[in-house]
């Protein structure tokens, strides 16, 4: 009998334990390590490359989606398209579903982490396309430098038969073309999400439809509400630089950010230019307050809060009509919250509590 090593415990480990027994493997875990040493004789191969092989010899058709910002939006609403459109399609990957779990489908549309493609090797025919959204800085804690970390996103492009790249424009903004604000609305942008939904075959009007039905996932440049108004949205879930430099350009100008938590190593100094760009004034909070303070500081007015309650009193206090208060932290959310759900959600209920006083 073939034997398997398992590394790791959580939905993914599980999900390759069950396909890999569903094929005949004996299967051992092993879990709780922070380093892994693979001798030369040993295969490896992430769990995204048993699930997205084994999809491909049952006859699904596959899309996938990486970028440092925006790729779980993206991968839900060309997924509920093709759900729309009578096409069954399973949103996986990083987002969802793990790709070892996915049964039953015509369409498995993938998010693929960086983590992920460290051990992943697809042929160029595997997705029918892929979408890069854009290459920021980020997890350089775990690949050590930009360019390790922009190569192994940029490995997706040679997976599959035709890829999207987002590409910079000369103000940086074209790298956040996932989704944007439209009256108060977020939505998913049609040059990215458009062009996938387009290479599986949907017409305009399906995709006109998705985009109309489309629900932003929770604590991703989600509207509270407009108190006095002040718009006020919530994107906790930008737990990087990266994506705190992507939750101002989406929000537009005029801005009054409530950013800080623990930090993960990124450069403070890469999110300047949005800063000074775009923001009236930072409200920091948590570990990283005091260093975000002194990095940003000469750039734009910082005022050091340290609590989420006295940073959303003081923005609403200073927050003028027309304004936008957001919360768009660039960092994890442990030092103060069990999770980014929970500080978007006291981040909202403190938000329509100091709004009574506005309105």
């Amino acid at each position: 009998m073939k034997k398997a090593l398992v590394l790791g415990r959580g939905g993914s480990g599980k999900a390759a334990e069950a396909l890999l027994k569903s094929d005949g493997w004996e299967v051992d875990f092993a879990d709780g390590y922070d380093l892994v040493v693979a001798s030369p004789g040993m295969r490896v191969e992430s769990e995204l490359q048993l699930g997205v092989t084994a999809l491909k010899r049952a006859g699904v058709r596959m899309l996938a989606v990486t970028g440092s910002k925006g790729k779980s939006s993206v991968v839900k609403v060309v997924a509920d398209a093709l759900n729309l459109a009578g096409r069954r399609a399973v949103p996986c990957g990083n987002f969802g579903l793990p790709v070892s779990a996915v049964r039953d489908c015509e369409w498995a549309v993938v998010e693929v982490s960086s983590f992920q493609l460290e051990t992943t090797h697809l042929p160029p025919d595997t997705f029918e396309a892929a979408a890069i959204l854009n290459l920021q800085e980020d997890h350089l804690d775990r690949h050590g430098s930009v360019a390790v970390y922009h190569a192994l996103k940029m490995k997706l492009a040679g997976m599959a038969k035709v890829a999207f790249v987002c590409e910079a424009d000369a103000s940086g903004d074209a790298l956040f073309a996932g989704s944007y604000f439209d009256n108060d609305v977020l939505r998913v942008n049609g040059r990215i999400a458009a062009a996938l939904m387009r290479a599986a075959g949907l017409d305009d009007a399906q995709v006109r439809a998705a985009f109309a039905a489309f629900e932003p996932l929770p604590h991703r440049m989600n509207l509270v509400g407009v108190f006095g108004g002040v718009r006020c949205v919530d994107d906790s879930k930008a737990t990087s630089l990266a994506a705190l430099a992507a939750g101002v350009v989406m929000a537009g100008r005029d801005i009054r950010l409530i950013a800080g938590g623990l930090p993960k190593g990124d450069d403070p100094n890469s999110v300047l230019s949005p800063l000074t760009n775009r923001v009236k004034k930072v409200y920091l909070i948590g570990v990283s307050a005091e260093t975000f303070a002194s990095a940003w500081s000469g750039a734009v007015d910082c005022e050091i809060c340290g609590t989420m309650d006295r940073a959303v009193a003081r923005a609403m206090q200073d927050a003028a009509p027309g304004e936008t208060l957001l919360l768009s932290p660039g960092t994890a959310s442990f030092d103060q919250f069990k999770s980014y759900g929970e500080r978007g959600e006291v981040f909202a209920g403190l938000v329509k509590q100091e709004g009574k006083k506005k309105t």
